[in-house]
């Protein structure tokens, strides 16, 4: 995989560079309300532009239906990413048409453009070749060179990630370098012990790092939704909790396995529970109450791992050499049931080990918790894109880096 370093040696003065990036932030209405995966491409940014490149940054928002639609314009990112840079941005109000082709055409040397997000094209994202070969086509229209910088996106199979780099000379961005790297030390000559705390809410979506896991880690402690399905396979009431009764019989499986291979699957030994899910506009108090993990009322719903159990977990990877944290404890949007992440933060902050955060919700966590993300070893910008790696799946978009 070539860098954008070789490239910076070729040169780039002059030249137009599309960077593939994640500009995908969450919104409340325009207001951006965690900017990190912009931050992240800033030092590929302004590489290129220091350098002379005409940069043409592109990326989708959300998942709009193949067509424009103002909720998910990236005019606020393109904004964004103008302030973090001290610099004007230009930003076209379309993905390869007039305006894109103006914008681009307009570009000086060491100028940045933002066009509109891809997925405001049905061509992004089409599962049809051809389609989805037409629009990279129009999008290589706009470059003469092509940087992959989207981390969050590289497994993804769409046009912008995997067919134009097929037409484009190509390099990796620093995020994807920086990426790729980190995620060769979870999965090659990993320092042990190799701790994994996995939650989020649903198992359904962890169950493939967690089969490849059981052959890599030496501990998977598990919390969040996803945690009830474990309890329910272990026999415990779980009340009202989230519950993926159908992947019982795996999750099942799983334990066993763990068992019989020596890897310490670790389980809360207390939850926090409340009658009904909080309201998260007003954030409102509730009436939480802490309970054995094996011992739920029926009436209840699991909310949080509770304080034995973030002191269990915090005691779990005191030691560890290597730890993967991907997925709240619970929810930790609200005050009430943000204390189990806030533990397991503070827990990888506390560690003498390498700690990557994988992306998503945990990172959204990290930074809504206050804590400083230079004390982790790497904040991921892309937790699916992680989870594949790890699963060992080949991620189309770094396939297309190697091409």
């Amino acid at each position: 995989m070539k860098t954008i370093d070789e490239l910076l040696e070729e040169g780039v003065e002059g030249k137009r560079v599309f960077v593939r990036a994640d500009l995908n932030v969450p919104l409340d209405g325009t207001t951006i309300t965690d900017d990190g995966r912009i931050r992240a491409v800033v030092p590929t940014v302004k590489a290129l532009a220091g350098a002379g490149a005409r940069v043409v940054v592109a990326s989708h928002l959300g998942r709009p239906k193949g067509a424009p639609d103002p909720a998910f314009s990236l005019a606020p990112a393109a904004a964004r990413l103008g302030e973090l840079l001290g610099a004007d941005v230009a930003f076209a109000t379309d993905t390869v048409g007039e305006s894109a082709t103006a914008t681009v055409a307009g570009l000086g040397d060491g100028r940045v453009a933002v066009i509109e997000n891809l997925r405001f094209n049905a061509g992004e994202t089409s599962k049809d070749d051809a389609e989805r070969g037409a629009f990279a086509d129009q999008l290589a229209a706009l470059a003469d060179l092509y940087v992959g910088d989207g981390f969050g996106a590289v497994h993804r199979k769409h046009a912008s990630v995997f067919d134009l780099p097929a037409r484009l000379p190509h390099y990796a961005g620093h995020l994807i370098a920086t990426e790729v790297g980190v995620l060769k030390k979870l999965t090659e000559d990993v320092q042990r012990p190799y701790a994994v705390v996995l939650g989020g809410s649903k198992v359904s979506d962890k169950l493939g790092v967690i089969d490849h896991l059981l052959e890599k880690a030496d501990r998977i402690l598990v919390g969040g939704g996803m945690v009830f399905t474990f309890l329910k396979a272990q026999g415990h009431e779980v009340g009202s909790s989230l519950l993926q009764e159908d992947q019982i019989p795996v999750v099942q499986e799983y334990l066993k396995r763990a068992e019989a291979s020596g890897v310490e699957f670790v389980l809360p030994v207390d939850v926090v529970v409340a009658p009904a899910f909080p309201d998260m506009k007003t954030k409102a108090p509730t009436n939480p109450e802490t309970v054995a993990a094996d011992a739920m009322p029926a009436g209840q719903m699991g909310l949080d791992i509770g304080p034995a159990t973030s002191e269990l977990y915090a005691s779990k990877l005191a030691d560890a050499a290597t730890v993967f944290w991907n997925g709240p404890m619970g929810v930790f949007e609200h005050p009430d049931y943000a204390e189990g992440t806030r533990a397991v933060a503070q827990a990888l902050v506390d560690s003498p080990a390498f700690t990557v955060v994988g992306g998503g919700d945990s990172a959204a966590a990290v930074r809504t918790l206050g804590f400083d993300e230079n004390a982790f070893g790497h904040i991921s910008t892309g937790g699916g894109a992680s989870l594949e790696y790890l699963e060992g799946k080949t991620l189309p978009g770094l396939a297309a880096l190697e091409g």
